[in-house]
């Protein structure tokens, strides 16, 4: 109700985020599972963090095992968020340079982060109707990002869960690392690599290409790199 505003009945209406959602069979059975082996851990919908109305939102793909499933914050607790809070404090998105979990403090600013699909997936891979059914999350939290907004869209299933929830046509905006997409209402979407263990190990994405990201997206939004950072 209303302590939070986000929470909703379901995927009725504009609902932005739903902590009981258990729309996707395979999935709820996967974090029952997890929550039996890590009884710590959150195990549940992950909400979007930080500011309620961006001018930059991030959109991943799902929450890690061990990272954002665990600590209930996205991107924190796993490999995936180092790189990724580092770049957002360096371009004064956020108030520190690492998210370590909910307790630490740490406020973005102008900057919200969200994923394609809200629960954790088995091996990390949601299928096709997981990342449909969760699909009108994004659209709803897509429409909190304000006009001018920069949308980052971490990898190809993120940016064709973006496109979806936007109501645009997949083959008109082509996936590409570093692909500026301008959409008809005065936005921008961003495309890059995942900035994930894996990709940032195979050097398919370095440290200089990611950054290179948020020098484009800082330019757009009037935003310098912190000095000594």
């Amino acid at each position: 109700g209303m302590l939070n505003p986000d929470a909703g009945a379901g995927l009725r209406g504009n609902a932005v985020f739903d902590p009981d959602c258990r729309a996707c069979p395979r999935l709820s059975r996967h974090l029952a599972e997890v929550k039996r082996q890590f009884p710590a851990y959150h195990a549940r919908p992950v909400p979007a963090f930080g500011a309620r109305q961006p001018r930059l939102l991030i959109v991943g793909l799902a929450p890690g095992l061990h990272g954002a499933n665990a600590t209930g914050r996205p991107f924190t607790g796993d490999y995936a968020g180092i790189l990724l809070y580092r770049m957002l404090y360096k371009y004064g998105f956020a108030s520190r340079p690492d998210s370590a979990g909910p307790a630490d403090g740490l406020r973005l600013s102008a900057c919200r982060i969200t994923n394609a699909v809200k629960c954790l997936p088995p091996q990390n891979r949601p299928v096709g109707p997981e990342i449909n059914q969760c699909n009108s999350y994004l659209a709803a939290e897509l429409k909190r990002a304000r006009q001018g907004a920069v949308i980052l869209c971490l990898g190809q299933i993120a940016h064709r869960a973006s496109i979806k929830a936007l109501g645009l046509k997949q083959a008109a905006y082509p996936f590409g690392h570093g692909a500026l997409h301008a959409l008809d209402d005065g936005r921008t979407l961003v495309d890059s690599y995942h900035c994930s263990r894996y990709n940032l190990n195979t050097k398919r994405l370095s440290e200089a290409m990611f950054e290179a990201i948020f020098r484009r997206i800082g330019s757009r939004l009037g935003r310098r790199a912190r000095h000594g950072v």
